[in-house]
């Protein structure tokens, strides 16, 4: 191993995304990986950051649904800037990667966004794609969407969705609002689609699984419940290894016992925060299709009532899957980085510490999950951006 542009950061309990390393070491070589290894076989000449006390380091937080941050909402700022915000506003909270989410809007919006996600990605790595949510949804679980940009998709929209094949690109639709041959083409496209905001029936569910869908968007939310005679949706989605399901662990989008019972089928977990702009910002309040949204007791309303995204962190998810529902918290981990890893076709490079993998990393305390330090890319967070 030489000691060539090499630096390390060690700690006394180091999760790979497999399993716990004590008093280990996570070499560094550039934006990579070089090696994992005890902290006694480190060559003297490498720099070596040390993490105090019992701090834990794992694989930096993903997130596959980020509508805004640091005050500013994706759909009202679709530019390179506003998400350069919005990831430095995430990462304090351990979220070293993440896709900038646009909300129902226009074609044109929508055309902005994926020019300003492309641009963002170009120079700051923490920018994996982008995720439409919407607007192919049900009119009839529209959630805090406009229900005026509701609407099928054409011929532009296949093209738009598919054209960006360097990044990660998620859509989140209705099933049943879209034709199956959309659903394949885009799968086939290497694009990820997710059911949500939908009214599918469990056959419904299952065709599109059948045709590529493999993601479900804040599982139990804007979805047919679990009924005996109609399973709808998340019984298709709990007994099929091969999807996975957006957790929000806030309390208030989903009843604890729920995910308790969630992550008990055979469908993979990953936690999503759904976060809005007051999360890593100073303003409270902020709009959203020139509606007031309230942040209260941690819930992002609309006047009626009506939950518009979340006000949580990535590492405020992980401790509560921890405390609500009773998780491990290496399988708490797991769900904030290989898995969302795993579901963008990033399992090879992201969401472990291994050789070879980018070196995303997080250094927190285990209690409280309290972030001391990020690193993207190698690149600590006190690094100049190079953005």
């Amino acid at each position: 191993m030489s000691a060539r542009a090499l630096h390390a950061v060690a700690a006394s309990h180091v999760f790979d995304g497999v399993a716990v390393l004590d008093d280990s070491a996570v070499v560094i070589e550039g934006a990579h990986i070089a090696e994992v290894c005890p902290v006694a076989n480190l060559p003297a000449s490498i720099p070596v950051v040390h993490l105090p006390g019992n701090a834990w380091l794992a694989p930096g937080f993903i997130d596959v649904q980020v509508n805004g941050g640091g005050d500013i909402l994706f759909n009202d700022t679709p530019t390179a800037a506003g998400i350069h915000t919005i990831a430095a506003a995430h990462r304090r909270f351990g979220t070293t990667a993440l896709l900038p989410t646009l909300i129902s809007d226009t074609p044109e919006k929508m055309a902005a966004a994926l020019i300003a996600a492309r641009e963002a990605a170009a120079t700051n790595p923490a920018v994996l794609g982008i995720h439409f949510e919407g607007p192919f949804l049900s009119p009839e679980k529209p959630g805090v969407h406009d229900k005026a940009m509701f609407r099928a998709p054409d011929a532009d929209d296949l093209k738009l969705l598919t054209s960006w094949s360097e990044g990660a690109v998620l859509i989140t639709l209705a099933p049943e609002r879209v034709p199956a041959e959309f659903i394949k083409a885009l799968a086939e496209a290497g694009v990820r689609v997710s059911l949500g905001h939908s009214m599918a029936t469990y056959e419904q569910t299952r065709s599109a699984l059948h045709s590529g869908l493999t993601g479900f968007t804040h599982l139990f939310n804007a979805m047919p419940q679990l009924l005996s005679r109609a399973p709808g949706p998340i019984a298709a989605a709990l007994e099929s290894p091969a999807t996975w399901f957006g957790m929000i662990v806030d309390g208030e989008h989903v009843a604890p016992t729920m995910l308790r019972l969630a992550v008990r089928g055979q469908s993979r977990p990953m936690l999503v925060t759904d976060a809005m702009p007051p999360v890593g910002g100073k303003r409270q309040t902020f709009e959203l299709y020139g509606q007031e949204i309230g942040t209260h007791d941690g819930r992002c309303t609309r006047a009626d009532g009506t939950l518009a995204g979340a006000a949580i962190d990535m590492a405020s998810c992980v401790r509560n899957t921890v405390q609500q529902l009773g998780i491990p918290l290496t399988a708490a981990l797991q769900y904030a980085s290989t898995e969302p890893a795993e579901f963008l076709g990033l399992g090879t490079i992201l969401g472990r510490l291994a050789p070879a993998f980018r070196a995303d990393l997080v250094a927190f305390e285990p209690e409280s999950v309290n972030v001391l330090e990020t690193w993207v890319a190698g690149e600590a967070a006190d690094s100049k951006p190079r953005y």
